[in-house]
Protein backbone atom coordinates (compact mmCIF):
# COMPACT_ATOMS: atom_id res chain seq x y z
CA UNK A 1 0.00 0.00 0.00
CA UNK A 2 1.27 3.48 -0.92
CA UNK A 3 -0.97 5.48 0.77
CA UNK A 4 0.60 7.15 4.14
CA UNK A 5 -1.47 6.27 7.33
CA UNK A 6 -2.60 8.85 10.01
CA UNK A 7 -1.69 9.26 13.58
CA UNK A 8 -2.83 5.95 15.51
CA UNK A 9 -4.32 4.51 12.26
CA UNK A 10 -4.08 0.80 11.68
CA UNK A 11 -4.52 -1.19 9.05
CA UNK A 12 -7.39 -4.05 9.36
CA UNK A 13 -7.46 -5.19 6.09
CA UNK A 14 -5.69 -5.56 2.82
CA UNK A 15 -7.79 -7.05 -0.31
CA UNK A 16 -7.95 -7.34 -3.71
CA UNK A 17 -9.73 -9.09 -7.08
CA UNK A 18 -9.88 -12.65 -7.02
CA UNK A 19 -7.16 -14.11 -9.08
CA UNK A 20 -10.53 -15.46 -11.45
CA UNK A 21 -9.61 -11.94 -12.83
CA UNK A 22 -6.20 -13.22 -14.33
CA UNK A 23 -7.53 -16.04 -16.47
CA UNK A 24 -8.79 -14.57 -19.12
CA UNK A 25 -5.19 -12.50 -19.90
CA UNK A 26 -3.20 -15.59 -19.18
CA UNK A 27 -5.78 -17.75 -21.37
CA UNK A 28 -5.26 -15.68 -24.54
CA UNK A 29 -1.85 -15.56 -24.47
CA UNK A 30 -1.90 -19.62 -24.22
CA UNK A 31 -3.95 -19.51 -27.01
CA UNK A 32 -2.34 -17.63 -28.86
CA UNK A 33 1.38 -19.43 -28.24
CA UNK A 34 -0.19 -22.73 -29.21
CA UNK A 35 -1.94 -21.72 -32.10
CA UNK A 36 1.72 -19.69 -33.22
CA UNK A 37 4.17 -23.03 -32.59
CA UNK A 38 1.82 -25.33 -34.39
CA UNK A 39 0.79 -22.97 -37.41
CA UNK A 40 4.50 -21.24 -37.71
CA UNK A 41 7.17 -23.00 -35.44
CA UNK A 42 10.10 -20.10 -36.42
CA UNK A 43 11.78 -17.32 -34.75
CA UNK A 44 9.16 -15.00 -35.64
CA UNK A 45 6.30 -16.92 -33.74
CA UNK A 46 8.94 -16.66 -30.69
CA UNK A 47 9.35 -13.26 -31.07
CA UNK A 48 5.51 -12.36 -31.42
CA UNK A 49 5.01 -14.68 -28.55
CA UNK A 50 7.39 -13.19 -26.37
CA UNK A 51 5.45 -9.32 -27.44
CA UNK A 52 2.53 -10.89 -26.49
CA UNK A 53 3.75 -12.28 -22.90
CA UNK A 54 3.64 -8.58 -22.30
CA UNK A 55 -0.20 -8.14 -21.89
CA UNK A 56 -0.93 -10.90 -19.28
CA UNK A 57 2.42 -9.35 -17.65
CA UNK A 58 0.86 -6.09 -17.62
CA UNK A 59 -2.63 -7.13 -16.59
CA UNK A 60 -0.66 -8.99 -13.25
CA UNK A 61 1.36 -6.03 -11.94
CA UNK A 62 -2.19 -3.95 -12.61
CA UNK A 63 -4.04 -6.63 -10.20
CA UNK A 64 -1.31 -6.31 -7.80
CA UNK A 65 -1.89 -2.81 -7.67
CA UNK A 66 -5.12 -2.56 -7.61
CA UNK A 67 -6.49 -2.95 -3.77
CA UNK A 68 -8.33 -2.19 -1.27
CA UNK A 69 -7.57 -1.42 2.74
CA UNK A 70 -9.82 -0.81 5.36
CA UNK A 71 -8.29 1.01 7.98
CA UNK A 72 -9.65 1.98 12.13
CA UNK A 73 -10.23 5.20 9.94
CA UNK A 74 -10.89 4.36 6.63
CA UNK A 75 -11.38 2.71 3.27
CA UNK A 76 -8.26 3.41 0.94
CA UNK A 77 -9.09 2.08 -2.54
CA UNK A 78 -6.06 2.46 -4.81
CA UNK A 79 -5.30 1.20 -8.48
CA UNK A 80 -2.80 1.66 -10.99
CA UNK A 81 1.24 1.31 -11.35
CA UNK A 82 2.31 3.64 -13.85
CA UNK A 83 -0.52 5.94 -13.45
CA UNK A 84 -1.65 6.26 -10.19
CA UNK A 85 -5.22 6.35 -8.32
CA UNK A 86 -6.48 6.91 -4.88
CA UNK A 87 -10.11 7.30 -3.03
CA UNK A 88 -10.58 7.51 0.31
CA UNK A 89 -14.03 6.98 2.28
CA UNK A 90 -13.91 8.07 6.12
CA UNK A 91 -15.54 5.34 7.94
CA UNK A 92 -18.51 8.04 9.63
CA UNK A 93 -19.28 8.86 5.84
CA UNK A 94 -20.52 5.72 4.84
CA UNK A 95 -23.98 4.36 5.32
CA UNK A 96 -24.26 0.79 4.36
CA UNK A 97 -22.10 -1.69 3.41
CA UNK A 98 -23.74 -4.67 1.31
CA UNK A 99 -22.18 -7.86 -0.51
CA UNK A 100 -23.61 -10.59 -3.49
CA UNK A 101 -22.17 -14.02 -4.36
CA UNK A 102 -23.76 -16.34 -7.91
CA UNK A 103 -23.47 -19.78 -7.21
CA UNK A 104 -20.35 -19.74 -8.25
CA UNK A 105 -18.74 -16.48 -6.59
CA UNK A 106 -19.41 -19.06 -3.37
CA UNK A 107 -17.70 -22.17 -4.84
CA UNK A 108 -14.20 -19.82 -6.17
CA UNK A 109 -14.56 -17.32 -3.04
CA UNK A 110 -15.24 -14.17 -5.34
CA UNK A 111 -18.67 -11.77 -5.19
CA UNK A 112 -19.05 -7.95 -5.51
CA UNK A 113 -19.34 -5.45 -2.19
CA UNK A 114 -21.49 -2.47 -3.01
CA UNK A 115 -20.78 0.67 -0.11
CA UNK A 116 -23.26 3.62 0.05
CA UNK A 117 -21.44 7.07 1.51
CA UNK A 118 -22.42 9.98 1.84
CA UNK A 119 -24.49 12.04 -0.18
CA UNK A 120 -21.39 14.16 -1.53
CA UNK A 121 -19.69 10.91 -1.91
CA UNK A 122 -22.31 8.31 -3.53
CA UNK A 123 -22.34 5.05 -3.96
CA UNK A 124 -19.23 2.22 -5.41
CA UNK A 125 -19.45 -1.25 -6.47
CA UNK A 126 -16.33 -3.30 -6.11
CA UNK A 127 -16.69 -6.30 -8.89
CA UNK A 128 -15.04 -9.72 -7.96
CA UNK A 129 -13.91 -9.09 -4.67
CA UNK A 130 -11.36 -11.87 -2.93
CA UNK A 131 -13.78 -12.83 -0.13
CA UNK A 132 -16.36 -10.16 -0.48
CA UNK A 133 -17.85 -11.38 3.23
CA UNK A 134 -14.94 -10.40 4.93
CA UNK A 135 -14.10 -7.22 3.12
CA UNK A 136 -17.97 -6.13 4.01
CA UNK A 137 -17.45 -7.64 7.61
CA UNK A 138 -14.29 -5.86 8.18
CA UNK A 139 -15.78 -2.85 7.20
CA UNK A 140 -18.47 -3.34 9.73
CA UNK A 141 -16.82 -4.01 12.90
CA UNK A 142 -14.06 -1.24 12.06
CA UNK A 143 -17.34 1.45 11.66
CA UNK A 144 -18.56 -0.20 15.24
CA UNK A 145 -15.14 0.39 17.17
CA UNK A 146 -14.86 3.93 15.09
CA UNK A 147 -18.14 4.81 16.90
CA UNK A 148 -17.50 3.68 20.69
CA UNK A 149 -13.75 5.83 20.41
CA UNK A 150 -15.44 8.39 18.93
CA UNK A 151 -17.98 8.41 22.12
CA UNK A 152 -15.39 7.53 24.48
CA UNK A 153 -13.37 10.94 23.71
CA UNK A 154 -16.99 12.53 24.08
CA UNK A 155 -17.75 11.22 27.62
CA UNK A 156 -14.05 11.48 28.74
CA UNK A 157 -14.45 15.66 27.47
CA UNK A 158 -18.08 15.77 29.11
CA UNK A 159 -16.62 14.20 32.76
CA UNK A 160 -13.53 16.69 32.53
CA UNK A 161 -15.57 19.61 31.56
CA UNK A 162 -17.68 18.94 34.74
CA UNK A 163 -14.64 17.87 37.12
CA UNK A 164 -13.72 21.86 36.24
CA UNK A 165 -17.57 22.82 37.30
CA UNK A 166 -16.86 20.67 41.13
CA UNK A 167 -13.62 22.09 41.47
CA UNK A 168 -15.64 25.51 41.83
CA UNK A 169 -13.98 26.85 38.37
CA UNK A 170 -16.95 28.89 36.35
CA UNK A 171 -17.46 28.11 33.35
CA UNK A 172 -19.19 30.49 30.56
CA UNK A 173 -22.30 29.83 29.11
CA UNK A 174 -21.10 28.84 26.19
CA UNK A 175 -19.29 26.30 27.54
CA UNK A 176 -21.78 24.86 29.09
CA UNK A 177 -23.84 25.14 26.31
CA UNK A 178 -21.55 23.44 24.29
CA UNK A 179 -21.22 20.40 26.63
CA UNK A 180 -24.92 20.03 27.18
CA UNK A 181 -24.97 19.68 23.53
CA UNK A 182 -22.35 16.80 23.98
CA UNK A 183 -24.12 15.35 26.79
CA UNK A 184 -27.45 15.14 24.59
CA UNK A 185 -25.94 13.67 21.60
CA UNK A 186 -24.53 10.60 23.95
CA UNK A 187 -28.18 10.03 25.56
CA UNK A 188 -29.67 9.91 21.76
CA UNK A 189 -26.65 7.61 20.78
CA UNK A 190 -27.39 5.56 23.82
CA UNK A 191 -24.45 6.11 25.31
CA UNK A 192 -26.10 7.12 28.73
CA UNK A 193 -28.98 6.32 29.93
CA UNK A 194 -32.01 8.95 30.54
CA UNK A 195 -30.87 8.95 34.50
CA UNK A 196 -27.29 9.51 33.56
CA UNK A 197 -27.96 12.42 31.13
CA UNK A 198 -30.64 14.24 33.84
CA UNK A 199 -27.89 13.90 36.60
CA UNK A 200 -25.08 15.13 34.49
CA UNK A 201 -27.01 17.94 33.32
CA UNK A 202 -28.13 19.02 37.19
CA UNK A 203 -24.07 19.13 37.68
CA UNK A 204 -23.56 21.76 34.70
CA UNK A 205 -26.15 23.46 35.68
CA UNK A 206 -25.18 23.82 38.91
CA UNK A 207 -28.26 22.07 40.76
Amino acid sequence: MRTTLKKDEKILLITRQHWLRLVLPCFAWLLLTVLLIWWLNNTTAWIIILIAALYPLFEYINWRHNLWSVTNLRIIDETGFITRYSKESPLDKINNVEYDQSVWGRIFGFGNVDIQTAAEMGETKYMLIHHPKLLKDTITHAQEEYKKTQLTNQANQLAEAIARTNTGTQPSQQMIADELDKLFGLLQKGAITQEEYLAQKGKLMGG
